[in-house]
C-alpha cells in the first residue's frame, strides 16, 4: 500500500473531470514524456472535456528545450504551455490558454499529474492572493474531504483538490513519486537507478550538483556519504543509504541539473 501520498482512484478522478470543463495535466518539463499519463487523457476525451498540458518547473529546464517540447506537443495536436509555478512565471500565458480552449465563459478548471510535478503550486499561483472560495462542491472524491471552488478572476473558477494520478510510468517512477525519500525500506537501487538516469542526459550533473567527479553510482553514493560526514557509529563506513536520499530529495527539488531532450527517445 502506497505511504507517502494520498493517490485518488480513477473512479475518484473521473469525477474530478466530470465537475471540470478544462483539465491541466501538469507535467515536469524535466522530462515530460515519463510524467504524462494517458489514462487520463482517454478520460478527458471520453467526457469531452478539454486538456491542457502544463510544462512546471520549467525553470530548471533551458528555454529553447522546454519551448521545444511545447512545439513538440502542439504538433501533435495537444494545448500545450510551459510555467515555473513557484515562482509565477508563465500564469498570465496559462489563464489565456485557458479561456482560449473554454468551451465557454465562466469556465471551472480541474489540476491533474503525478505526484511532485507541482499541481498545489500551480493552484496556487493561479487562485493567488485575490481568489476568493464560493460553496464546496457535494460528492467529493473519496480521497478528500471536500472540493473548494475558488473564483481565480471572473470567467475562471478553479477546483483546488489536485488530481494525484496512480502513476503509469517506470519502476523508478513510481517508486521516488509514489513515496517520499524517508519512506523507503532500502532508498539505494532506485537511488541508483536515478543516478544512472541523470548521467545518461546530463553527464556532468554530480559535478555541478555536488563537486563529484565520479560516474560509478555506488561510488558516487560513498563519496557523497564521506564530503557530507555521513557514516555508520560502529564500522565507520560511509551511509550510502542517507546519499541515496538526499540525492532523490534535490533531483525532486531542482538541485540536480536534469532534463531530457526532445529527440532523445531511449529512456534509462
Amino acid at each position: 500500500m502506497n505511504r507517502g501520498f494520498i493517490l485518488a482512484g480513477w473512479s475518484d478522478l473521473r469525477r474530478v473531470v466530470m465537475r471540470a470543463d478544462v483539465v491541466l495535466e501538469v507535467l515536469d518539463a524535466r522530462d515530460p514524456l515519463n510524467t504524462m499519463s494517458k489514462k487520463l487523457e482517454r478520460i478527458v476525451n471520453e467526457l469531452g472535456r478539454e486538456l491542457i498540458l502544463v510544462l512546471n518547473k520549467s525553470d530548471l529546464v533551458p528555454r529553447s528545450i522546454v519551448e521545444e517540447w511545447v512545439r513538440l506537443f502542439r504538433d501533435r495536436g495537444y494545448n500545450a504551455v510551459y510555467i515555473a509555478a513557484t515562482k509565477h512565471m508563465g500564469t498570465k500565458i496559462l489563464r489565456r490558454k485557458i479561456k482560449e480552449v473554454a468551451p465557454a465563459l465562466p469556465v471551472i478548471v480541474a489540476v491533474a499529474g503525478y505526484p511532485k510535478t507541482g499541481k498545489s503550486s500551480i493552484i496556487n499561483a493561479l487562485k493567488g492572493r485575490h481568489s476568493a472560495s464560493t460553496s464546496p462542491i457535494p460528492g467529493s472524491p473519496g480521497y478528500t474531504h471536500h472540493v473548494q471552488l475558488y473564483r481565480v478572476e471572473k470567467n475562471i473558477l478553479m477546483l483546488d483538490t489536485p488530481g494525484i494520478i496512480p502513476i503509469e510510468g517506470s519502476g523508478l517512477e513510481r517508486i521516488i513519486r509514489g513515496l517520499s525519500p524517508e519512506q523507503l525500506d532500502d532508498p539505494v537501487p532506485p537511488a541508483v537507478e536515478l543516478i544512472k538516469r541523470i548521467l545518461y542526459h546530463v553527464p556532468n550533473a554530480f559535478i555541478r550538483a555536488y563537486g563529484i567527479t565520479e560516474k560509478d553510482p555506488y561510488m558516487i553514493l560513498e563519496t557523497l556519504a564521506r564530503k557530507r560526514g555521513w557514516f555508520y557509529k560502529k564500522t565507520k563506513e560511509p551511509l550510502i543509504e542517507e546519499a541515496a536520499r538526499t540525492i532523490i530529495r534535490d533531483y525532486h527539488r531542482g538541485k540536480i541539473p536534469f532534463y531530457v531532450k526532445p529527440v532523445v527517445h531511449n529512456y534509462v
